[in-house]
């Protein structure tokens, strides 16, 4: 993958006005200041891997690090990790300081296989299990996609569509071909993708409730963690959410739902259910606390406790990206669901 370097006119690195000049002892250049062209194979690539992927030796607490602080520019404006790159963009890069030469090498992913609902030329789908990051970064040192890759060596082209929360298990796309990569991406960015979760919540949710029409805000906490809470919709940084909710089965103090997400929010289903008292059973952010606790210890259930956040990704449906036929995927409830669902079975 080529890469271009913007500098001085004859093609060499220059610092910017106010930075240090590029001194000759030790120092590579990495010290200076850079810019990097996104040329044709990265379009449409996340700004989080397109710098992981170029900037070698630098760990990746770092560059998200500096993302969230917005030293990195593209086309000299802020950005976030999950900023969809376009073909020419200028992604300009602050000094850092990568590992020394002579520092031990990083640990390789562990090569890791994952349940398979579907795969051919293009295209791999996997019942993603909880508690499994889709990427490393942000103190995760690998996650699917990098331990797939050492699990297929052979594989010329592996990258993902899309993301689901640690946290939740289910259907994630995985593209083998750069073709393939834009053309699913483009559905899910156009909303063409029918995405559809299993979501156990606290008390008995309203049947009549069916629509979720609130806007998410994004924000960073004070502990550094990202953050997202509902805004009134007029709110000048909140955007727009959809989520419609059917309940498939009441259970007792629970209900079962299903919910399908009109827009793709980050933590979209677990805050707009939050915000209506109904919080997912599991979940470590916006849940209930106490309610939490008392389910891993198995009181509230007895003889099952339960430990994770019940959010599954359980239906996706698509257009493929070769043969343009509609797909509609279905990933099994996780061991530990059903079995939870079996035992509040009334």
């Amino acid at each position: 993958m080529a890469t271009n370097i913007i500098g001085a006119k004859n093609g060499a690195q220059k610092p910017e006005k106010g930075e240090p000049p590029p001194q000759t002892s030790g120092l590579s250049s990495s010290r200076l200041v850079r810019h990097l062209e996104v040329d044709e194979e990265s379009q449409g690539q996340r700004l989080d891997n397109f710098l992981l992927r170029h900037l070698k030796g630098v760990p990746k607490t770092h560059i998200y690090r500096v993302i969230r602080s917005g030293e990195v520019r593209v086309n000299k404006g802020r950005a976030s990790a999950d900023t969809r790159l376009e073909y020419g963009d200028d992604v300009r890069v602050p000094p850092m300081r990568t590992a020394e030469t002579n520092a031990p090498t990083a640990q390789a992913a562990p090569a890791r296989e994952f349940p398979i609902i579907y795969e051919d030329d293009y295209l791999i789908a996997i019942n993603k299990p909880a508690g499994v990051a889709v990427h490393g970064g942000s103190g995760v040192s690998s996650g699917v996609i990098e331990q797939l890759r050492q699990a297929r060596p052979q594989a010329r082209y592996l990258e993902l569509v899309h993301r689901l929360d640690k946290e939740t298990s289910g259907l994630l796309l995985i593209a083998k071909k750069r073709s393939a990569l834009v053309h699913l991406q483009d559905q899910f960015r156009a909303r063409k993708t029918e995405k559809t979760y299993a979501a156990l919540v606290k008390g008995a949710w309203p049947a009549r409730q069916k629509l979720i029409d609130l806007a998410l805000y994004k924000y960073i906490d004070a502990q550094g963690e990202r953050r997202v809470k509902a805004v009134p919709a007029d709110h000048e940084q909140g955007r727009r959410s959809i989520s419609l909710v059917h309940v498939v089965q009441l259970l007792g103090a629970f209900s079962l739902l299903d919910v399908s997400i009109k827009t793709g929010r980050t933590h979209q289903i677990r805050v707009h259910l939050a915000a209506h008292d109904h919080p997912i059973v599991g979940d470590d952010k916006y849940g209930d606390f106490a309610l939490n606790k008392e389910m891993s210890r198995g009181s509230v259930v007895p003889r099952c406790p339960f430990s994770r956040m019940f959010l599954h990704a359980r239906r996706l449906g698509f257009e493929h990206p070769a043969s343009q036929e509609p797909l509609e995927l279905l990933a099994p409830l996780p061991a530990e669901c059903e079995s939870l669902i079996a035992a509040l079975q009334p």
